[in-house]
């Protein structure tokens, strides 16, 4: 990405070359043409899409299985924002189905590293039209009307589509999403690429998508309570937890009928259960199979991780 840097590989041991601005890392996804594989043990290479085929509800729960089928229903990045993204918005299921025939895009963040001053979009500061919109758009004073909020790591954003917004410069953060990749992009603040071309914009289709609502607050306020979980978000589409824990914490999923995924935040942690044990690491994702009841998880040093399943 023209916007990306070298944080994933030096604040989170991802591994590429350092003279490439690698922008996201897919850490979990089932996306056309960037399907996860497998990274360990006895099923390593085989793809993501080949694990559901053979293990369907074992692995991914029965209901998600009857209503995805091969398709894993979200998408789990870490992104590294080295520059200022695009002002854009994402469509939602109707609107994607009938244009893309494809799912649209409800997302949230979880800021993992934040430098001094850094800022992001969410959202209007106040209440807009679609012709006020176009008028600041044409005008090149879009900016009076986006909110703009001061970010440090542990800040958590809900995205749902319709939401105008942007990552700013000096933000790493963990991304959970629907299974899309589509964006309209509004505003591209006058940058060119690598070929000197200004990047395509896709106002006209946006239009139709945005949620020009002023709401009171685009900040998910999180209160992190040591060896306990912690809502951070909950929708039709994933629900997500924080847990930060010093010792050992003991998990029961036997409820959820849902995969669980792990996003090691800070720190490294074991996990176990029946027979198995691994270690994650800072950086690192990992998908538990929804047929894994209970696990343990420990740690030498204080750790953290997301949580995300399915409801």
């Amino acid at each position: 990405m023209i916007w990306g840097g070298d944080n994933l590989r030096k604040k989170f041991n991802k591994d590429f070359p350092e003279d490439t601005p690698v922008g996201e890392s897919w850490e979990i996804s089932s996306y056309p043409g960037y399907l996860s594989v497998v990274g360990n043990g006895k099923l390593q290479m085989n793809n993501i899409e080949e694990l559901i085929e053979v293990y369907m509800g074992d692995l991914v729960g029965e209901k998600i299985f009857s209503r995805f089928g091969l398709e894993f229903p979200l998408l789990i990045k870490l992104i590294d924002a080295s520059e200022v993204l695009s002002v854009q918005v994402h469509p939602d299921d109707e609107i994607a189905a009938l244009r893309h025939n494809s799912r649209g895009k409800t997302e949230m963040w979880y800021v993992l590293d934040a430098e001094p001053g850094a800022e992001l979009i969410s959202g209007f500061n106040q209440k807009v039209t679609p012709g006020m919109f176009r008028e600041k758009l044409k005008s090149g004073r879009l900016a009076d009307i986006l909110n703009v909020e001061k970010v440090t790591a542990g800040d958590v954003f809900f995205m749902p589509a319709g939401r105008v917004h942007a990552i700013g410069k000096g933000i790493i953060l963990a991304e959970i999403q629907q299974t899309s990749d589509i964006t309209y992009r509004i505003h591209d603040w006058e940058r060119r690429d690598s070929r000197g071309n200004y990047r395509q914009l896709h106002t006209d289709l946006a239009m139709d998508a945005i949620d020009f609502n002023y709401y009171d607050n685009y900040r998910t306020v999180v209160d992190p309570e040591p060896n306990t979980p912690v809502l951070l978000a909950d929708c039709q589409y994933f629900t997500t937890n924080l847990l930060e824990f010093d010792g050992i914490v003991k998990r029961d999923y036997s409820l959820i009928d849902s995969f669980v995924v792990y996003i090691c935040t800070k720190g490294e942690f074991s996990m176990e259960w029946g027979n198995g044990k691994v270690t994650v690491k800072k950086g690192e994702t990992i998908l538990i199979p929804a047929i894994v009841d209970q696990v343990s998880l420990s740690c030498n040093v204080a750790s953290g991780l997301l949580e995300i399943y399915v409801k």
